[in-house]
């Protein structure tokens, strides 16, 4: 639990910016923010972030994908929204459980400590009770850094975050004008004949007044830049400069967001505003390996199909960006194919046949599994570069023990409680586990990779460390008998099997981590770099 800050002292300098969000959610604040961000890091300041997320879930874990995306896994394990992942890749930082603040996280610190008597003869309130546990948690998170972003989930005038645009009207009374800066990001649509309309910006920055917060910075989404025109009326109506009004135009790929608000000039506004244009490099130094990374011209395109059981990018988002990481590490466009696990015989088989490479990502539940293990044996039978990621490394484990080892209704207790050959398992120390949430195994935890093995080439040493998020392992009663047949496991943490490789394969990997939550752009994930090496012939 964060130890409480007896005092705060404006005089420490940091700088925060806050962005919220106008009009409607899924406008890309979270991209516009961690953009702004890159740049500030690429002028030489340490920059970390903060994510409000106002639901009554303590974290992220116990969420469907198709509510919120993925679930993003932290070094410290903890469950997030899938945001932090985004910030974690633009910033290339490592976050902590401590970056995200939750309704459920705040109410339940707050109820403990009233339990606990420390409110003793005190009305326990919003105001000041939460609101002030939810600024101490702002400043906890922002300690060490330069400048702090912090997003705001949903929409400015929804119910569930009230108190935390109250916590920060009470925050900005408190810092020193030149330390905080209001960032409001909101859409601009088109009407019917072509114009771009600004009502919905007034409203919602009206409503954001009303709260008594006042925007310095407005950056409308929509499909091209804002016309001079439209920046104009912005400002007028809703009181803040021309040059304070800035686009943020549809691209083709999110990593080039950060080009486009810089092109703008966004980044030199914040600077300016924050007194932090005079410490910054100069632009003859500044960091520009992320604009020759996402620019580089590509020499080709390759096919990787992703067998899953949600049809929805978000829910497999990391993933995704671990394939594009790779790609531009081997000088590639990845085009993925979906194919549904439950409909792929039907309908799937062809975009399965078609594709240069095959992954098969993490997940829970029966529902699916059927159409993973059968994909897993074509790409062990056709000589399929694949990849298998935490469930789908147990998809690798539970075809091979049926069709090479000869163990009929092999399975994972899991799915199939009376399985007789129950080669994945829950391990004794899980068996007591009766909360759902945070009980796994999670975060960051070691590998100790076998000399000699692809895994040992791939990570070029002999242990790594990777992020988990899975409560069933393979069965140690299981090993000698996978491995006699074929199998090796290469990567272990004591009884725990964690990498998976066959000899006589092209490139077949199984990893019982999730790599995919460490890969960054300029430094892509080794399984996912070697997936796409086997694709495109390797050293042949």
């Amino acid at each position: 639990m964060p130890t409480e800050l007896t005092e705060y002292d404006p005089s420490m300098g940091r700088k925060f910016i806050f962005v919220t969000g106008g009009v409607m959610s899924g406008l890309g604040k979270g991209i516009t923010a961690a953009s702004t961000g890159r740049l500030l890091a690429n002028a030489g300041f340490d920059v970390t972030a903060v994510k409000i997320d106002p639901y009554l879930n303590v974290d992220a874990g116990t969420m469907n994908p198709y509510q919120h995306g993925e679930v993003y896994v932290l070094k410290d394990g903890g469950e997030v929204d899938l945001d932090l992942g985004n910030y974690e890749r633009f910033l290339d930082i490592d976050m902590t459980f401590d970056h995200n603040i939750t309704t459920g996280k705040t109410y339940q610190h707050v109820i403990e400590k009233e339990r606990a008597g420390d409110y003793l003869g005190k009305t326990v309130q919003i105001i000041p009770h939460i609101t002030d546990d939810i600024k101490r948690r702002i400043r906890e998170a922002a300690e060490g850094s330069d400048v702090c972003i912090i997003e705001v989930g949903g929409t400015v005038g929804d119910i569930e975050g009230m108190p935390y645009l109250e916590a920060l009207r009470q925050f900005a009374h408190e810092e020193d004008d030149g330390d905080i800066l209001f960032t409001h990001v909101t859409l601009v649509p088109y009407s019917q004949n072509g114009e771009q309309k600004t009502k919905p910006t007034q409203h919602s920055v009206k409503e954001l007044r009303s709260i008594g917060l006042q925007p310095d910075i407005l950056v409308g989404r929509a499909d091209d830049e804002l016309e001079p025109h439209t920046k104009e009326k912005i400002a007028l109506f809703c009181d803040v400069p021309t040059d304070a009004v800035f686009s943020n135009p549809d691209v083709p790929d999110v990593y080039q967001v950060p080009l486009v608000v810089e092109d703008e000039g966004l980044d030199q506004y914040v600077m300016e505003r924050l007194d932090l244009a005079k410490e910054a490099l100069p632009e003859s130094a500044r960091e520009n390996e992320w604009r020759e990374l996402v620019t580089q011209e590509t020499t080709g395109e390759v096919d990787i199909a992703l067998v899953g059981k949600y049809d929805l990018e978000d829910a497999y988002l990391s993933v995704h960006e671990a394939l594009k990481h790779a790609g531009l590490d081997q000088g590639v466009d990845v085009n993925v194919l979906w194919v549904d696990a439950e409909e792929m015989t039907d309908d799937h088989r062809d975009r399965l046949e078609r594709a240069d490479g095959l992954v098969v990502p993490g997940g829970f539940g029966a529902r699916g599994t059927g159409g993973k293990i059968e994909a897993v044996r074509y790409a062990r039978e056709h000589d399929v570069p694949f990849l298998g990621l935490c469930l789908g490394f147990q998809m690798a484990v539970i075809e091979f023990a049926r069709n090479v080892c000869g163990l009929d209704r092999a399975d994972s207790t899991e799915f199939e409680a009376e399985t007789p050959h129950p080669v994945i398992a829950i391990l004794p120390e899980q068996y007591e586990v009766e909360d759902m949430g945070g009980t796994m195994r999670l975060g960051a935890h070691e590998t100790q990779i076998q000399e000699g093995t692809l895994a040992a080439d791939l990570y070029g040493s002999d242990s790594c460390t990777e992020r988990h998020r899975h409560r069933y392992e393979v069965n140690p009663e299981y090993i000698d008998e996978l491995e006699s047949a074929g199998i090796t496991f290469s990567g272990r943490a004591g009884n725990r099997m964690e990498i998976l490789e066959l000899d006589d394969h092209p490139y077949f990997v199984g990893t019982q981590f999730h790599p995919e939550f460490r890969s960054r752009p300029g430094r892509a994930s080794p399984p996912f770099v070697g997936l796409l090496d086997a694709v495109l012939g390797g050293d042949d």
